[in-house]
Formats: C-alpha cells, structure tokens, sequence
C-alpha cells in the first residue's frame, strides 16, 4: 500500500486551499481534546489521589461554618480513629496578584501524621515545628514565586484580621516540601494554627474541618457514623465522609465534569466529521473521471476503495497529530498555574493514545461514504463523466 502514497498525497494537493482548511479544522478539534483530557484528568486524579485511610469531618449545614477546637480531643477518642489533624481555608493572596494561593492553618505534627506523602527533611520538619510564624511551602509554589528557605513572605487573607485591624500574615519560609505521589499536591502553604489562633481578631477556638487517619478503610462508614453520632443534637452538628467523597462533592458543585467534557467533545467531532466527510465526498466527486481510469488500469473495487479510506486517514491523522502537539504544548504551558487548582492538569498517555484511536476511527467514518461510492463506481459510467 505504500507504493500507492504518492497517489494519495497528490489527491490531497489537488485542492490545497480546501486542503488546508480542512486540515486546520482537524486541529483545532484534536487541541481541544487534548485540552478537555487534561481538565477532566486533573480533577478525576484529586479524587483518585485521596487516600483510603482518611475520613474529613465538616460543620453539617456547609464547609463555611466552622467547628469548635474542642472536637479534635472527642474524635480522638472514638475507637478506630488513630490520628486528627484539621485545616482551615485562608484564602490567601501574595502581593497584588489576583490568584488565590491555597494557605492552609494546620497543626504541624498531626498533619504531618495524617498526610505522610509530604515530604520535608528532618531539619526542615524541625524548623517549622519550633517556629511559629513559619510555614512550609510546595516546591510547585516555591518555583513559581522563586521562594527560598529563610525568605520573608506576606500573605494577604481573604477571610482572617489581625488584631491590628490589617489582613496581611508574614511567614518565614522554613522548608519546601515535595509530594511522594506523582500528580500530589505540591503548590500550598502550610502554617501553624497557633499562629492564626493566637493572632486574629475573632474566631478564636474554631477550625474549618477535621481530617481523621483510621486503622481499618472498610470500617470507614462505621467510624464516620460513631463521629456524626457524638456531636448530634449539638450547635454545630458535623456531616463526615470518607476523603474521595469529599473532593469528589468538591468537584461537583462545578458540575458532573465527565458529562461535561463528553458532551463538548462529542459536539467537537461531529462537527470535525461533517467537515472532513464533505471534503472527502467533493474530492470523489471532482475525480470520477481519475477513479474510472484507475479501475481500467486495473486497479480492484477494493483498491480503489482503499485509497479513498487512506486520503480519509491520513488527513484526519496529520491533522490530530498537530492538534495533540498544540494541546501537549499548552497543557505543558498552563501546567504550572494550574496545578494548585488541578494536581494533575496533564495529558496521560492513555489519553494519548484515545486520541490517535479517535483519528483513526474518523477519518474511516469520514471516508465511508465517498468510498463506497467510488467502490460502486461503473467504469463506463465514470468515463462519460468526463
């Protein structure tokens, strides 16, 4: 079949413009696929990444609302659970950048408990532990904002006061921790809860939610119930839930992001097909008179039915081709930036080579009905088209 590449290539060249355009199209489908994989990659893999062993207990009414201190010490005691740390949203900004930096208040020891995939040195773990003020920051951060151990940050709350009436927290950058598993989070600040207990103006004695390490996953239902139960009939009731299915309800007050993708990609390549058929049927169309001297050359039914498939294939191949390779270049782009948002914002090989199956499978759809015309294609009745 190879033999028979020229003759395709020169098809393709027949109409360049058409050509082109078509081709361009193909692209831009095959960009924002790559670009959809990677969103919907990144939020499926914050929910694959929640461990198994980890229970989060929220205020019942929403996540806004905080819980007392005084639950950690009552949890902790409920059989099952082995360790409790907690978090608190800071909302924190740096400079005058509109981003939002994921800040988190934690207490260091217990978190560090909970959450074994980060990674700090001893002296680092040491440092922060005797240091109030300080912080410890994601090397995915660190890179971005050129952060260094020692350096004097100012972070601009979102939600917490001072009780100097000023909402900007200076930390000294103590250690900048890497994430054991790949795709983990490595782009927040961590700090002390003391710090912020001891310093802001109201709200003392409150956290955001708890975060529970338990002996046995397959008692995690059990154990959530035993938790729920303890404070039930209380101010601030708690709801509590195993981690994936915290982050996955994170996830979805933005939507069912699967359904969503789906649906624009299905939307996006059936618009590139219609495309590619149309250019495919004009092209068979243009070269009635060239496919009946080919059939009297002697060129097969089934020949000449290939070689329309293959001018199909190759167009949607060369064009998804450059699509991905934009996509994999803007992916790899943003990658950075949106890392805090999404931990794993990249484009896996199994998405890789979905798209180069997607190809396939559309340019043979494409050319199907324009090879079965020329397939049927009567040598007398091609001729006296010309």
């Amino acid at each position: 079949m190879l033999r028979f590449a020229p003759l395709v290539l020169s098809n393709l060249r027949r109409r360049l413009p058409r050509t082109i355009f078509t081709l361009a199209s193909i692209a831009v489908a095959f960009l924002l696929y790559g670009l959809l994989a990677a969103v919907r990659n990144g939020f499926e893999a914050n929910v694959q990444l929640a461990g198994e062993d980890r229970l989060m207990t929220m205020h019942k009414v929403s996540i806004v609302q905080p819980l007392p201190l005084a639950y950690a010490s009552e949890i902790a005691s409920i059989p099952g659970v082995s360790v409790v740390s907690h978090q608190s949203w800071f909302g924190g900004r740096y400079q005058d950048e509109p981003t939002v930096i994921m800040v988190y208040p934690v207490p260091p020891e217990s978190y560090l408990k909970v959450y074994p995939d980060i990674l700090l040195s001893a002296a680092e773990r040491a440092r922060w532990l005797r240091d109030r003020t300080g912080a410890v920051v994601g090397r995915g951060l660190a890179r971005r904002y050129g952060w260094k151990v020692g350096d004097r940050i100012p972070l601009r709350s979102d939600i917490y006061q001072r009780k100097d009436g000023s909402y900007v927290w200076e930390f000294t950058v103590d250690g900048v921790y890497d994430n054991r598993e790949p795709g983990g989070d490595d782009t927040s600040v961590l700090f002390q809860y003391d710090f912020l207990d001891e310093a802001r103006a109201s709200g003392k004695g409150t956290v955001g939610w708890y975060v529970e390490r338990i002996t046995d996953p397959k008692r995690a239902a059990a154990i959530a119930a035993a938790i729920d139960a303890r404070f039930a009939n209380s101010s601030a009731e708690t709801k509590t839930g195993t981690e994936k299915a915290f982050i996955q309800a994170f996830a979805n007050q933005t939507g069912d992001i699967g359904a969503i993708v789906g649906a624009i990609g299905v939307a996006v390549f059936f618009t590139m097909l219609l495309v590619s058929a149309n250019t495919m049927a004009q092209s068979v169309r243009e070269r009635t008179a060239e496919l009946g001297v080919l059939k009297t050359l002697g060129f097969s039914d089934r020949a000449v039915l290939a070689l329309v498939i293959a001018e199909a294939v190759l167009l949607t191949v060369a064009g998804g081709v450059l699509g991905l390779s934009l996509a994999l270049a803007a992916v790899s782009h943003m990658s950075t930036t949106l890392k805090q948002y999404l931990s794993a914002f990249l484009l896996t090989p199994q998405s890789l080579w979905l798209g180069l199956a997607l190809m396939i499978g559309l340019g043979i759809a494409a050319g199907a009905l324009p090879a079965r015309r020329a397939l049927r294609l009567k040598v007398a009745d091609a001729l006296a088209a010309r």
